[in-house]
């Protein structure tokens, strides 16, 4: 099976004219049009609110057509919050969740009036010699063990490094409720890059079982429950991607079942989308600079893991498409490469592709989050462009490529050379 590229061949030729590959490279039809779908899979729910993971994707650009279809940010850094500010986010539409957090972290969400959600128990009387308490505050569960769905283990919880157990919970609410907080959230992330409807409503009856339990124990107001991440995408062409309307249907059904006979009807549902919403609306456009014939048959890229780090680190699959030759026959075994001095710097081992000849474009699918994001500048490769094709088919150039300039920028190279010369 094929995957279909949202940029033709001629469309790259054109913009190789004016920016050097390799880039990322961004669609914001998909964006805006996939925006849209979730929250209409949601709008059952008055309060919904999709806060993008920045980490997924930190570029303002796409952040503020994000904005502009009403999602706001999900930050766990000072500089996630300072783009999110920049963008124009303010107050409750950024949530803070972090868990090791140096204090000007902290303080810098509290003045912004993002929506702070604790990690741990510890955090909450430490925070009270940092901010005054707002009247909304979160803290973030994690209800060990294994999370199964179907009798498959998704993930497990009790080997994760974030939130609390039940008991800290009821505690941590008990303070924050001693400290004037009105309005209590609930937060948790189970498992990742889920390809498997079922797995938002699981964790949603999970969430709403705790609500009402906690809003009885401790007598607060449960404001919202957060689903978090974990909704993933269909990397490999033969996966059945998650279907988002079957997924919010779902969480209403959890909702009406759990949330409504206790009287928690105004409980708001946000979810922290970052892969869902942008991974498959970002390729990284590269060219072929090499062929090897040794053991095996290599294509050298002038892309490497520095840009795309994820074949590399997790082994995880990237579809690759050669632009120009989608209808040929994939009757070619390749190692596809970049040119680190690290034998795991491939984005593809024994893939079937079309015949390859040096200068043919390539397009890695499914880049658009943890792609850029996780670049680095290893072997002194420097990172990339990032460039948005606008719905009009115009291009703009969102993030230019470092220089090496860029890298030596935090060197005090004149202090070397006067110690040098001395």
């Amino acid at each position: 099976m094929e995957k279909k590229p949202f940029v033709t061949l001629k469309q790259v030729q054109e913009m190789t004219k004016t920016y050097k590959t390799p880039f990322h490279l961004y669609d914001e039809k998909g964006i805006r049009e996939n925006a849209r779908k979730v929250k209409e899979a949601f709008s059952w729910n008055p309060g919904f609110k999709e806060y993008f993971a920045v980490k997924a994707t930190p570029n303002p650009f796409l952040m503020k057509i994000l904005q502009e279809e009403g999602i706001g940010a999900d930050c766990s850094s000072y500089t996630e919050l300072l783009l999110s500010d920049t963008v124009g986010l303010k107050g409750h539409e950024i949530m803070f969740s972090s868990h090791v957090t140096p204090d000007e972290d902290v303080k810098l969400a509290a003045k912004l009036g993002a929506i702070i959600n604790f990690d741990d128990l510890t955090h909450v009387d430490h925070y009270a010699k940092l901010a005054p308490f707002q009247e909304t505050m979160c803290c973030r569960y994690n209800p060990g063990g294994e999370f199964t769905l179907h009798n498959e283990i998704m993930d497990t919880p009790r080997d994760a490094k974030y939130g609390m157990t039940r008991e800290q919970m009821k505690e941590a609410f008990s303070k924050m409720k001693q400290y004037g907080v009105k309005h209590f959230g609930i937060h948790a992330f189970l498992a990742s890059n889920t390809v498997e409807n079922g797995y938002y409503p699981k964790l949603a009856r999970i969430l709403f079982e705790l609500a009402v339990e906690l809003s009885r124990e401790v007598g607060v107001h449960i404001s919202f429950v957060n689903l978090s991440g974990g909704v993933g995408i269909a990397y490999r062409p033969d996966q059945k991607p998650n279907d988002i309307m079957a997924i919010g249907e779902g969480v209403r059904q959890a909702y009406e079942e759990i949330l409504v006979p206790a009287g928690m009807g105004d409980v708001a549902i946000f979810t922290e989308l970052g892969r869902f919403m942008l991974a498959p609306y970002g390729c990284l456009v590269a060219k072929v600079l090499h062929m090897k014939h040794i053991w095996k048959e290599y294509v050298g890229l002038d892309a490497c893991a520095a840009n795309l780090m994820r074949p590399a680190m997790y082994g995880a699959y990237h579809h690759i498409t050669v632009l120009g030759k989608e209808n040929a026959p994939c009757d070619h075994m390749y190692d596809v490469t970049g040119g680190l001095c690290e034998n795991n710097d491939k984005f593809a081992i024994d893939r079937m592709l079309p015949e390859i000849e040096i200068g043919d474009y390539v397009v890695i699918h499914d880049t658009g989050a943890h792609g850029f994001s996780m670049g680095y500048n290893y072997n002194g490769k420097l990172r990339s462009a990032e460039l948005l094709l606008q719905e009009d088919g115009s291009v703009k150039q969102i993030r230019r490529a470092e220089t090496p300039e860029d890298y030596f920028a935090t060197l005090d190279l004149d202090a070397f050379r006067k110690k040098a010369e001395e």
